[in-house]
């Protein structure tokens, strides 16, 4: 472990910092890689670990970047012209990314979403002035997916619907940019990527990219370990409607994570890296820590799709405050 000074001393003076920009939208992408030093019980010293924080985006989550391009690419093919609304189902984080964009861009926004997704979700697209419809919580991310389905067959000419779980600009973001940055980030050494499944988009489109760079690298995907989970944002496959942009013989593993587990995870990731997370990106870095487990030497990174300032009312953080009652 490097001594605190090292840790602390800042890689680049103010005067080499970000320029100033014309829009917010020009800020997605370019987020932080940071190694994990600490929570690596049982790693060899020979593999590092790192977390991508996505978290750092304007709209705070992954989802800025495949939402910006997607609404980009219906711009360019005349699908999206003014007088249109966007619509598009969505567990939160996209929605709040189409929002962004949306008011960015001065086009009205609608968000098909469970009715059950945090309050800090709803506040935050409200916020950005779109509209939610609220769908069964039962049914998830699914149920919202089906409603959205019925108020665009309704109403055609009124919307253009991004389609975030069929449309390949969804991937294509991160293989024009998520990819890029993680392997000049890690001057090329990256061995293993892993990633949470929502749409498939992350992975797929990353995983592309570096397996182009060096076929050598492992693509790994976590997912809960069954339909009944509650790690909002993540998909359990077998159970789903499996999105159009998902091709699961891309993956060279996938790996199942217990709710619990995932939640435990974001609580120490809190305590002993100083990094406040979703849950899940609890499971990730449990996936992470399988894979580099077993191995001698390498490179792992680590997708975190988000910071945990958007679930602090959910049951992640009800369950934290258990743990912290029962330690008392």
């Amino acid at each position: 472990m490097q001594p605190a000074r090292a840790i602390l001393s800042r890689p680049t003076s103010p005067a080499e910092g970000p320029r100033a920009v014309p829009s917010v939208l020009q800020i997605v992408g370019n987020t932080p890689l940071v190694e994990m030093r600490k929570l690596r019980e049982g790693v060899p010293p020979g593999v590092r670990l790192f977390g991508k924080l996505e978290g750092f985006n304007p709209g705070g989550s992954v989802k800025d970047r495949p939402a910006l391009k997607m609404i980009e690419d219906g711009l360019a093919r005349g699908l999206l012209v003014p007088g249109k609304t966007i619509l598009d189902s969505t567990s939160g984080n996209t929605g709040i990314a189409l929002a962004m964009v949306g008011a960015a861009l001065g086009y009205p926004v609608e968000l098909v979403m469970p009715s059950n997704v945090s309050k800090e979700r709803k506040q935050v697209v409200a916020a950005f002035g779109a509209k939610a419809i609220y769908s069964d919580p039962l049914e998830g991310s699914d149920g919202a997916i089906r409603l959205c389905r019925k108020i665009l067959a309704e109403n055609p000419d009124r919307y253009f619907k991004p389609d975030q779980y069929n449309n390949p600009a969804n991937s294509l973001a991160h293989y024009e940019t998520t990819g890029p940055e993680i392997w000049r980030q890690t001057d090329g050494r990256v061995t293993h990527f892993v990633a949470g499944i929502g749409t498939g988009g992350t992975v797929m489109g990353t995983g592309r990219y570096l397996k182009e760079q060096n076929p050598a690298v492992q693509v790994v995907a976590a997912e809960p370990e069954d339909a009944f989970h509650g790690l909002e944002g993540l998909k359990h496959m077998a159970s789903s409607i499996v999105p159009g942009i998902y091709h699961e013989q891309e993956l060279d593993l996938k790996i199942g994570v217990s709710t619990e587990e995932a939640y435990n995870m974001v609580y120490r990731l809190g305590r002993e890296e100083g990094l406040l997370l979703g849950q899940s990106c609890g499971a990730a870095y449990l996936a992470a820590l399988q894979v580099a487990r077993t191995l001698r030497q390498g490179t792992v990174v680590v997708l975190f799709p988000d910071f945990g300032d958007r679930y602090l009312s959910t049951n992640l953080w009800v369950g934290w405050q258990k743990v912290g009652e029962a330690r008392r």
